[in-house]
C-alpha cells in the first residue's frame, strides 16, 4: 500500500503541473489574435470587410427595411407614422386588389419569358454546341468564337433592332421597316413575349454553347464505342451515357438563364411596355420612378430571393458536375462524328443562326442610322446627317449625334465612371485575394470571399434599388449621394466585385510567399512588397479584374437606369432616352457605339490575358 501511494504521489503532482501550465482556450485565442494583429494583412482584411459590408451588406439591408417600415408620403394612407413598422407594403404587393399588376402579372411574364428562353436557347445552343464539338462541320474554330458575340453585346442592342423591323403603329414615330414595305407586323410580333422571349434566347444561347460544348469536348468517346459494341443504337447511346453524364452542365445552363432573365431591363422596357407587358424588373422600375419606394423595396427582395435560390442551385449542380469522374480522364478520345452529306446543311444552319443573332440585328441599326425613311433602298434616301448633319429638324436633337456634346458628356461620363470604377475593383479585387490567401484569421478570409460574391446574387436592378434606399437621404456623416457620380461608382464598384474578387483569389492562391519572405528578410516594408513584387507578378490578373467589370459595366443598364440623372448621363441612358423621345436613327447609333466598346474591349481582355474566349467564358 505505502508504494502504491508513493507512485500515485508524483503522477497527481505532474498532472497538477500540467493542468497550471496549459494555457485555457480564452488565453490561445488572445494569443492567436496578438500575433494575428502583427501582420498588416489582417489589418488591412479587417478594413475591407468593414468597407464591403457597408457598400454591399448595409444597402441590401437598407432596401429591406424600407418594406417593413412606412416611407414619407404615405403616413395619411396607412395612418402610421413614418418608420413605423407595417405590413402594409408585403400586403399591397402579394394579397391586395393591385397585387396581380405589381406582382403577380410581371412574376408570370417573368417565368414565361424565362421558359421559353430556356426551351428555346437549349435547343438552339444545344444544337450548335454538338455541331461546334463533336462534328466535323466546316468552320468549327471560326464559329466557336462567332457564336459567343452575342452575349458580348448589350441585349436590348438586338431590342432596338427588332423594333426598328417590326415597329407598328402602337407607339408613335417612324414605322418599322416591315411597314414602311407595306406589311403592317401584329403587336404579338412587334411587343411583347414573342419578341422578349426570341431575343434572350439569342443572347443566352452562348451560355448553353459553352457550358454544354465543354462538357462535350471532355467527354470519352470510348463510352460510345463500348456501349455500341455492346449492340445499343444511337437513341440509347444519347438518352442513357450521354445525356445523364451532361445532365449538370444543361442544368447550370438553364439555371444561369434563368438568372440572368430575371434581372433583365433593357429588352422588356423597349419591347414590352407598349403593349404593358411588364416583368418583374419594369415593374421595379416604374414603382421607383413613381415614388413608391416600400412597394419598390417588396419588389426588389422578391427578385433577389428568387436570385439567391437560383444561383444556390446553380452552386449545388456545379457540385454535382464534378462527380462524374469519366469525363476528361488520362488517356480520354474525344473523336469528331463525320457528317458525311448532312455537312453543309450543319454548316449552313451555323451561319444562319450568325446572321439572325449578330450581322441582320447590327446590320439593321447601321442602316437604319444612314436613311432618312425606314426602309427606303434608294440613293438619295441615304445621309450621315444622324452621325454629322447640322439643324436636324427634330427637337431635343439639333445636330447628328458625333455633334452632340450631349453624346460626348455621356461618352466622357461612361468612361471616367466606369474606368474608375474598374480600376478600383481591380485593386480591390487583388486585396481581396491577397487576404485570403494570406491572413492567420480563417474566419475574416471566409468572410471575405462570401461577401464579395454576394452581388452576384442579387439581379442588377434590385442592387441599384438597394443604393438608392441607402444613398437618397443623409445617414449620419454620409450625405445625400443621389444624383452624383460617386453613387455610380460606388454602386459598379460593389456590383463588379464577384469578378473582380474571384480573378484576385485565383490569382494569389497560386503565388507562394517566397518572394515575399525573401523580400521582407531585406527590411521591405508591406506597402513596398506589395508594389514591387505582388502587383508586378499578377500584373496578368489584376488586368482581368480590370477589364471584366469595364465590358459589363460599359454595357450595363441596370445600375444606371435606377441611380443616373441627366447630369449623370452614361452612354446606356442616353441611349434609352433617345429611344423614349422616338429618335429611333440617334439611338441605333449610340447602342452601335456601346456594342463597339463592348466587343472590342472583350477583344481586347482575350489579347491581353492570352486567353480563348470561345473557352474562357464558360469556366
Amino acid at each position: 500500500m505505502a508504494s502504491t501511494s508513493e507512485t500515485s504521489a508524483p503522477a497527481t503532482v505532474s498532472a497538477r503541473r500540467r493542468s497550471i501550465a496549459a494555457p485555457s482556450r480564452t488565453q490561445r485565442l488572445r494569443y492567436r489574435l496578438k500575433v494575428a494583429l502583427r501582420e498588416p494583412t489582417t489589418t488591412i482584411g479587417f478594413l475591407a470587410a468593414a468597407l464591403f459590408a457597408y457598400l454591399i451588406v448595409v444597402p441590401i439591408i437598407s432596401m429591406l427595411s424600407d418594406a417593413a417600415r412606412v416611407q414619407f408620403g404615405d403616413e395619411r394612407r396607412i395612418k402610421q407614422d413614418v418608420g413605423e413598422l407595417t405590413w402594409y407594403y408585403l400586403e399591397r404587393v402579394f394579397a391586395s386588389r393591385v397585387s396581380y399588376d405589381l406582382f403577380w402579372g410581371p412574376l408570370v411574364n417573368t417565368l414565361s419569358v424565362s421558359a421559353g428562353a430556356i426551351a428555346l436557347s437549349m435547343l438552339v445552343g444545344g444544337t450548335l454546341a454538338w455541331l461546334l464539338s463533336r462534328t466535323d462541320m466546316f468552320g468549327r474554330r471560326w464559329f466557336a468564337t462567332a457564336l459567343i458575340v452575342p452575349y458580348m453585346l448589350p441585349a436590348w442592342t438586338f431590342a432596338l433592332a427588332w423594333t426598328t423591323l417590326f415597329k407598328n403603329r402602337t407607339v408613335g414615330g417612324q414605322p418599322g421597316w416591315l411597314e414602311s414595305l407595306g406589311f403592317a407586323p401584329p403587336d404579338w410580333l412587334a411587343y411583347g413575349q414573342v419578341p422578349v422571349t426570341t431575343i434572350l434566347a439569342l443572347h443566352y444561347s452562348p451560355f448553353v454553347i459553352l457550358l454544354f460544348g465543354n462538357a462535350l469536348r471532355r467527354f470519352d468517346s470510348q463510352l460510345e464505342d463500348s456501349a455500341r459494341i455492346l449492340g445499343a443504337g444511337r437513341l440509347t447511346v444519347a438518352t442513357k451515357i450521354i445525356m445523364p453524364l451532361m445532365r449538370p452542365s444543361l442544368m447550370s445552363a438553364m439555371v444561369l438563364i434563368f438568372a440572368k432573365s430575371l434581372g433583365e431591363f433593357g429588352v422588356p422596357y423597349v419591347l414590352g411596355l407598349p403593349v404593358n407587358f411588364d416583368v418583374l424588373a419594369t415593374s421595379l422600375y416604374q414603382n421607383i420612378a413613381s415614388r413608391q419606394v416600400g412597394v419598390g423595396a417588396v419588389l426588389a427582395g422578391s427578385i433577389m430571393l428568387i436570385g439567391i435560390i437560383t444561383i444556390t442551385i446553380d452552386a449545388r449542380l456545379m457540385k454535382e458536375a464534378r462527380r462524374f469522374v469519366t469525363i476528361g480522364s488520362k488517356g480520354s478520345m474525344n473523336r469528331l462524328s463525320p457528317l458525311g452529306i448532312m455537312r453543309l446543311p450543319a454548316t449552313g444552319f451555323a451561319a444562319l443562326m450568325f446572321l439572325l443573332s449578330v450581322g441582320l440585328p447590327l446590320m439593321t441599326l447601321m442602316l437604319s442610322t444612314v436613311m432618312r425613311v425606314p426602309a427606303k433602298f434608294t440613293f438619295d434616301n441615304f445621309t450621315l446627317d444622324y452621325w454629322i448633319g447640322t439643324d436636324l429638324n427634330t427637337v431635343a436633337l439639333q445636330t447628328g449625334i458625333l455633334l452632340s456634346p450631349d453624346l460626348w458628356n455621356a461618352a466622357w461620363n461612361s468612361l471616367r465612371i466606369v474606368g474608375m470604377a474598374s480600376l478600383v475593383s481591380g485593386l480591390l479585387g487583388l486585396l481581396v485575394g491577397y487576404v485570403v490567401a494570406r491572413t492567420p484569421v480563417r474566419p475574416l478570409g471566409t468572410f471575405l470571399r462570401q461577401v464579395t460574391f454576394l452581388p452576384y446574387l442579387v439581379p442588377g436592378i434590385a442592387f441599384a434599388a438597394a443604393y438608392l434606399s441607402l444613398f437618397a437621404v443623409p445617414r449620419g456623416p454620409i450625405p445625400a449621394l443621389y444624383g452624383t457620380t460617386l453613387i455610380l461608382m460606388l454602386a459598379l464598384i460593389a456590383d463588379q466585385m464577384p469578378y473582380a474578387s474571384r480573378a484576385g483569389i485565383a490569382a494569389m492562391m497560386q503565388l507562394g510567399k517566397e518572394p515575399e519572405e525573401a523580400a521582407q528578410i531585406a527590411g521591405a516594408g508591406w506597402f513596398r512588397r506589395m508594389t514591387s513584387i505582388v502587383i508586378p507578378i499578377q500584373k496578368g490578373s489584376l488586368t482581368t479584374g480590370v477589364l471584366l467589370p469595364f465590358i459589363s459595366g460599359i454595357k450595363g443598364l441596370s445600375l444606371f437606369v435606377v441611380l443616373a440623372v441627366p447630369s449623370t448621363d452614361v452612354l446606356t441612358t442616353y441611349s434609352l432616352r433617345l429611344v423614349d423621345y422616338n429618335y429611333t436613327q440617334a439611338a441605333n447609333a449610340v447602342v452601335l457605339i456601346i456594342a463597339g466598346l463592348a466587343y472590342f474591349g472583350a477583344l481586347l481582355g482575350q489579347k491581353l490575358t492570352k486567353t480563348n474566349l470561345a473557352q474562357g467564358l464558360g469556366n
